[in-house]
């Protein structure tokens, strides 16, 4: 079988240059799940392996960023947030024509629909929720300096930057106009608050982007999907966390996602939990959710334009975009709403 952007004997090759013992024959299959990176299993008699490489066709920058993704999972290796070990990254695109990352694969179970919570009790779910928010409050608390990412990026002015990049972004990837776009991006580009501080950001946190052990959610093996992470404002990665619950994310994924799952705290009591996590003020709240919907309606458009350029010909991501103006239409709403 045929696996677009895989060339398996290159794999194996770069594998073995980079001193990583192929024992048998390599055996690749192509994942499911997010639409933003491909993402294989290679294994061998012995070992197992995760490469992740940007997809074949619609690419949109920012999106695929596979140097930033490999580039925190190694600083993160010994830090208390879990993340896979990694082996090898190919900057140069010599294997497969674009850049490439491999790390150990981490075995585990992955939360992605809401069938998935079924075979947990709503203990062992709020315990989850719970530790993936002691997770996120971690993150932003690791020492930048001190696992090397000082320079990886540009914590001041990042929220104005963010209403710039996403605004911007809708410009490379609209299907159709829509007014609530502009107002919206206008909005914030006019209320835009103080940094809060500046930390890591994972920049697509929730409980489908991690792994867990399989009889107890609650722990949480690996921490995964860091293509958009940077330096930056820590309210801007709660905020996205806590919008990702809306109905409206199942349009985006092409499913009903475990993340909108009414067994799952509501958004308002995410950010209460995030807040005593990590002794953070909430200031500006409004402002953080409005971007947060202006990003994801961003987003989910791209998807359908990726779609509508061959990267994914299925029907969920030919839809994606449905879910554009519900984001943008809460974003105005959360702007208005008094947070007091």
């Amino acid at each position: 079988m045929t696996l677009p952007g895989m060339n398996i004997a290159a794999l194996q090759r770069f594998l073995e240059h980079r001193g990583v013992v192929v024992c048998g024959d390599l055996r690749v299959e192509l994942l499911d799940g997010g639409r933003s990176n491909l993402t294989f299993v290679a294994s061998d008699d012995v070992s197992k392996w995760v490469i992740r490489r940007p997809p074949v066709a619609g690419l949109t920058p920012s999106a695929h960023d596979m140097a930033r993704e490999f580039t925190v999972m190694q600083a993160l290796q010994d830090s208390s947030v879990p993340v896979a070990k990694t082996i090898a990254f190919d900057e140069h695109g010599s294997a497969l024509g674009a850049q490439m990352s491999v790390v150990e694969f981490v075995d585990g179970a992955v939360i992605r629909e809401q069938d998935d919570l079924t075979t947990f009790t709503d203990e062992q779910v709020t315990d989850a929720v719970g530790a993936l928010v002691r997770i996120l409050a971690e993150l932003h608390a690791v020492d930048t300096e001190a696992v090397g990412l000082a320079d990886f990026g540009r914590p001041n002015g990042f929220v104005s930057r963010q209403v710039n990049l996403w605004a911007a972004q809708w410009d490379r990837v609209k299907t159709r106009e829509l007014t609530d776009v502009a107002t919206l991006g206008a909005a914030l580009a006019e209320t835009l608050p103080p940094e809060s501080a500046a930390s890591i950001v994972h920049g697509d946190f929730r409980i489908d982007n991690t792994i867990v052990d399989p009889g107890d959610p609650a722990r949480i093996r690996a921490v995964v999907d860091w293509e958009l992470s940077t330096l930056g404002d820590p309210l801007t990665d709660v905020a996205l966390m806590c919008v990702y619950r809306s109905p409206a994310f199942d349009l985006v994924l092409g499913t009903r996602a475990a993340w909108t799952s009414d067994r799952l705290p509501s958004p308002d009591a995410l950010a209460d939990s995030y807040a005593v996590a990590s002794g953070r003020d909430l200031r500006s709240w409004g402002f953080y959710l409005a971007l947060a919907n202006f990003k994801l309606g961003v987003i989910a458009e791209g998807i359908t334009h990726r779609a509508l350029r061959g990267a994914d010909s299925g029907s969920p991501a030919v839809r994606a975009a449905d879910a554009t103006p519900e984001f943008m239409a809460a974003g105005l709403r959360a702007l208005k709403r008094d947070w007091n």
